[in-house]
């Protein structure tokens, strides 16, 4: 007996070992990026050193930061190597001295505060531990100095034409006027019109690239939760209501009884509370506003000494006792914030000197104190602060929140006080628009959480419906036992987030594990939580997204195709009138309309084809039908007024130019899309 236990934990410890990150795994290798592989040691590496940066990062979100940073680097540096891209110690060093730590460091700068290669050097000779960490830096910078000259060539080879230019200058000067007809898709209901699954795939294999997705599952699951019962409540209710009065308790070293006071009669509140309370003693003073909205009038109208509970506020039974008002603890205040060149704010609408902005301030004050109604409007006109857009208000806060001189004058004048403070940001013409008292509350209070026999019994129930859900149907099991199922959540392989319940990582990678099919059922423990139980309902490798995902918007646009085609059927005739007869529509009129705005009156919205017909059009000549943004269109041209020749059409130029600064930033994506990215991750148990 004892040989077979030992065998079997023996297999259960080697099964467990089999499924841990070291062995779980059928590759050595953490990916390929175009044929290249990635190490998993290496890799696991610079995640270890992301996890350790500081930031209180996952090892997940540590993985998935690593992984987009392995799969750029591999493809910019396989364009760097084609372009024959070098850098020489020149582009290198000037990389690192944009580093403040490198470039500013007093060690290494001359006695003209300049940076001096030479000591730079010298330090590093003197102190070889720090050189393989230089090396790394290097490494860093001559990849960074590349890309700077990768970038570079791209912008250099991005060019715009003066044909662009004149293009430009004509699609917003030359105009259209043209008669229409326009039958909107929403004259007909969706319900009128249905898309299936076979046309949604269809429509989805015929467009890949825009549907592609990794690996999913769809998981459901059952929440129950580890929380108090109504007997471990009424056992807190019960335990703080007999802190408000007295106890009578037996003192072994005296031998006799003594009276303990209660909450009600306590002469230390502050030490009947941290001894008896969950949560410590707080001395704040707190707004009406701030209290727990059910019981906030009976708390904030308590008298000095009085006592108020037990009361729920959150996961905890409480008992309150007043120690007093104070007036105006909070306050709330608008401001109109003039800047000028060297304070402390980011967004001037405009360059001053101090002087000026002292002057305009006082102008600005003036202004109030003979009108305080137009203070919003001042606020709108002319602060310097992102609270222009709200009138200056800058809501309520408590002493200390502000700068001190801003502090002080709200805080030391009365509601409907105006007057003019500088601080480190400008000048401010405030206005005190309110204050808030506050009481100081002394209480106790006791979480409600499941006792122990709660938890085993929930426990048991949790283990119970695991085993029935396994060897049967999910969901009939869940109703039999009155739990409820959430509806299958698609989760990917390196995702941490698993819909309301937040990062569950365990389960997530339970899903992917290769022993877990279509209907595996497993339990886990959350903390703070209870017992997850989850079934996977579906498993989807087709590299598409999920249709319930792209339903939406698929669907959306094929019951439109489908609707043009109805009203294409109702707008075969030769004029503008009958065809609106038939389409229970009016011929309209589009006057000076552009190629570079082409919106359409009466709220319809931009229509680029249908006004591209209409340039397109002889006059007085119909169009075809015409699928629109909003519905199909019939037009009919008047005239094409163009613009006059333009001799100079540099401006235009520019305009073109500046749509295309950023298409740097769009050669890493594509090469991405043309990528062959293979990911391991999954089983290396990230």
């Amino acid at each position: 007996m004892i040989a077979v236990i030992a065998l079997a934990l023996f297999a259960f410890i080697i099964g467990d070992l089999f499924k841990s990150g070291s062995f779980s795994s059928t590759s050595k290798d953490v990916g390929s990026i175009n044929g290249k592989d990635i190490s998993f040691e290496d890799f696991r590496l610079k995640v270890s050193n992301v996890e350790k940066s500081g930031q209180g990062i996952t090892s997940t979100a540590a993985a998935n930061r690593v992984w987009e940073q392995e799969v750029s680097v591999a493809l910019l540096t396989d364009e760097f190597d084609k372009l024959g891209l070098r850098v020489g110690e020149k582009h290198i060093v000037e990389i690192l001295k944009a580093d403040q730590n490198i470039g500013q460091n007093p060690m290494f700068l001359n006695a003209a505060g300049m940076f001096d290669l030479a000591k730079f050097k010298d330090y590093f000779k003197a102190n070889p531990e720090q050189a393989e960490y230089l090396k790394q830096r290097e490494k860093d910078a001559e990849l960074n100095a590349k890309y700077q000259i990768y970038s570079t060539l791209i912008k250099a080879a991005s060019y715009t034409t003066k044909a662009e230019g004149k293009l430009k200058y004509e699609m917003e000067a030359n105009k259209a006027n043209f008669s229409y007809v326009g039958a909107l898709y929403s004259s007909i209901k969706d319900s009128d019109v249905k898309v299936t699954d076979a046309e949604i795939l269809e429509y989805m294999q015929e467009n890949k690239k825009l549907y592609k997705a990794d690996e999913s599952r769809g998981i459901e699951y059952v929440l129950i939760e580890d929380k108090a019962s109504a007997a471990d409540e009424a056992e807190v209710k019960s335990s703080i209501s007999s802190l408000l009065t007295g106890s009578v308790v037996y003192n072994q070293a005296t031998g006799k009884n003594d009276t303990v006071a209660g909450f009600r009669t306590t002469n230390n509140v502050i030490e009947f509370v941290n001894s008896n309370s969950d949560i410590p003693y707080d001395s704040t003073y707190v707004a009406k506003k701030d209290l727990p909205a059910v019981d906030a009038d009976k708390l904030f109208n308590l008298a000095p000494g009085e006592v108020y509970g037990p009361y729920i506020f959150g996961d905890y039974y409480c008992i309150s006792k007043s120690l007093g008002k104070k007036s105006g603890i909070n306050a709330k205040a608008s401001h109109i914030l003039i800047s000028y060149e060297g304070a402390q704010v980011p967004n001037q609408r405009e360059k001053r000197t101090k002087e000026e902005a002292k002057a305009k301030a006082e102008e600005i004050l003036a202004q109030v104190n003979a009108s305080p109604d137009s203070f919003m409007m001042l606020a709108f006109q002319y602060s310097d602060d992102s609270s222009a857009q709200q009138g200056g208000d800058l809501g309520y806060f408590g002493q200390g929140q502000m700068v001190k001189d801003f502090n002080d004058f709200v805080f030391n004048n009365g509601i409907g006080k105006i007057g003019l403070v500088e601080t480190p940001f400008g000048f401010h013409i405030i206005k005190v628009t309110d204050k808030q008292d506050g009481i100081r509350l002394a209480t106790v209070a006791q979480k409600l959480e499941a006792s122990e026999a709660t938890s085993d019994k929930i426990f048991t129930e949790a283990t119970q419906f695991e085993m029935a859900a396994a060897d049967g149907d999910f969901n009939k099991v869940a109703k039999q036992m009155k739990l409820t199922v959430t509806p299958a959540i698609s989760v990917k392989a390196m995702d941490e987030t698993f819909g309301p319940l937040g990062n569950q990582r365990a389960i997530v990678r339970w899903a992917f594990e290769d022993d877990t099919k279509v209907g595996s059922v497993k339990r886990f423990e959350v903390a703070n939580l209870g017992h997850v139980i989850a079934t996977v309902k579906n498993i989807d490798d087709s590299g598409f997204a999920p249709i319930d995902q792209v339903r939406p918007f698929i669907e959306t646009k094929l019951k439109k195709t489908k609707k043009a085609e109805m009203l294409k059927a109702k707008m075969k005739a030769t004029s503008l009138e009958a065809i609106a007869k038939a389409t229970g529509s009016k011929v309209e009129q589009a006057v000076g309309v552009t190629l570079d705005n082409p919106v359409l009156n009466g709220g319809v919205g931009q229509e680029p084809r249908v006004v591209g017909n209409a340039f397109a059009l002889a006059a007085n000549k119909m169009s075809a039908p015409i699928e629109g943004n909003t519905g199909v269109y019939v037009v009919k041209t008047t005239s094409i007024v163009k613009a006059p020749a333009l001799k100079d059409v540099a401006p235009y130029v520019e305009k073109v130019k500046a749509q295309s600064a950023g298409d740097v930033n769009r050669v890493l994506p594509a090469l991405k899309d043309i990528a062959d990215i293979k990911d391991n991750r999954k089983q290396f148990n990230y």
